[in-house]
């Protein structure tokens, strides 16, 4: 059998032989990393995972990097076109970006080297690849970022972190037991004017922060396509070239249609959480990191909702919350426009859009504040996949590591289960219980279908 060597050894190696024998050994530059390039022993090799939409849109992200080398893509659909906005998904088109790419930069224009798999497992078994990017569909994450964590990989896996508060808390304990670097995909947090507005936040600008008040509109073409249609919709065969088996993964069986898998699953309670983990996990997450509050949550949620009842999707559309937290703040939510957060102080108020960081103040003046050297600064980052990339190399901690993104989905699961069950929702952050109803607290945890386990 062959012995395989990564390039990381064969630099070792080439290093050792160099110093032992008489005559000259000859490297090329570019693996040394001269005339501006990246040596491969300083390149994050990366494999992708759940080559959706979303999921190719981080691959490019990462590909773009000159230190970063996409060795291998991984889906359980060979190729699948146009199912939203016209996105073609899969891990053949996903393959097929990566040596095109590659193509253009190889001085013989041509690469062949992305390797294609159909089962993560088999992918994060390549003791080559240094970090995965995990975009599947939420019900997926937290069985993933767990495996990755153990395979030794780093990991850049999208918001909401799990698709339960249980699954959340196993991947962090993952991540600290396997001295791993996570990023949640809460892009948001790295955006420059955001970081800015939480700033005067924490600093005071604003007094005394009293109330942070949430809105999370329903108003996009497929939200209305969705309240307009909720189904239900008849059984489909199952396309060829899917493993729908291994998309249902944990969750429940049931019969295939279009209407369930791709872009539409978020708003399918066994596989997403609507809105609430959607957009609500970028803005939650802001009111997190202003509030000063990301290792930690709400002790009270009162949550009221309204569902589509007897389709295909049961995600909430419409929502009035309230969440009470420690130390007094006030965290109330809508599905009312504009989408975004406004921190309300006792001296002023500031509003940040979602997409985009879009800053308002009263007074307007706020935002032509200075933050002095004394004060609390919370950083920068050239973009989210670079934050996760320095991380990777450095071992410091990015914007949103496991624990940030898990307190943040926490928060947005709690206010879905205070919909379903219609009650008031005593929380206790420290040890991740509801106090006082067994069948909300058995709602943080969900049954896995076999032979999936944490």
């Amino acid at each position: 059998m062959k012995k395989y060597i990564n390039r990381r050894q064969f630099l070792k190696k080439v290093a050792a032989a160099a110093g032992a024998v008489s005559f000259p050994y000859f490297v090329p530059s570019s693996a040394l990393g001269l005339d501006g390039k990246v040596s491969p022993s300083n390149r994050t090799t990366m494999g992708c995972i759940g080559m959706g939409g979303k999921g190719t849109g981080n691959m490019w992200g990462f590909m773009l990097a000159d230190d970063v080398q996409i060795v291998a893509v991984c889906d359980v659909e060979t190729e699948a076109g146009g199912y939203h906005r016209g996105i073609t998904a899969g891990r053949e088109p996903a393959r097929r970006k990566v040596e095109d790419y590659y193509s253009k930069k190889s001085p013989s224009g041509v690469y062949k080297g992305c390797a294609v798999y159909s089962d993560f497992r088999e992918l994060l078994a390549r003791e080559t690849i240094d970090a995965a990017s995990i975009a599947t569909p939420d019900h997926w994450h937290g069985l993933i970022s767990v495996a990755a964590a153990k395979a030794g990989k780093d990991i850049y896996c999208e918001k909401p972190l799990t698709n339960t508060i249980a699954e959340g808390r196993a991947v962090c304990d993952a991540v600290k037991r396997y001295g791993r670097i996570l990023q949640t995909g809460s892009h948001e947090r790295s955006n420059d004017s955001v970081r800015f507005a939480c700033e005067l936040v924490r600093n005071g600008r604003i007094g005394k922060l009293h109330t942070i008040r949430i809105n999370m509109p329903n108003t996009d073409a497929h939200h209305i396509m969705i309240i307009e249609n909720p189904g239900p919709f008849p059984t489909m065969p199952i396309p060829k070239g899917l493993d729908y088996d291994a998309w249902l993964g944990a969750t429940p069986w049931v019969a295939y249609t279009q209407r369930r898998c791709h872009f539409w699953w978020r708003f399918i309670l066994d596989y997403g959480g609507g809105e609430m983990t959607d957009r609500g996990a970028h803005i939650i997450d802001l009111a997190q990191l202003g509030n000063n509050t990301d290792d930690t949550g709400p002790v009270e949620i009162v949550a009221r909702g309204k569902a589509p009842v007897g389709g295909l999707y049961n995600a909430f559309m419409e929502y009035q919350f309230e969440c009470r937290y420690a130390n007094g703040v006030r965290l109330i939510g809508s599905s009312e426009e504009p989408r975004g957060l406004k921190f309300e102080g006792s001296d002023g108020w500031i509003f940040i859009h979602i997409h985009g960081g879009l800053l308002e103040a009263e007074p307007k003046s706020l935002l032509q504040e200075t933050i002095g050297p004394n004060e609390i600064h919370l950083g920068r980052s050239p973009n989210h996949h670079r934050g996760f990339l320095n991380a990777v190399k450095s071992r410091i901690q990015p914007f949103a590591p496991a624990e940030v993104g898990h307190r943040t989905a926490t928060i947005c699961h709690l206010l879905n289960i205070a919909m379903l069950t219609g009650r008031k929702l005593k929380w206790d952050p420290e040890h991740e219980q509801i106090i006082g109803d067994c069948e909300a607290n058995s709602m943080l945890a969900r049954p896995m279908r076999g032979p999936w386990h944490l």
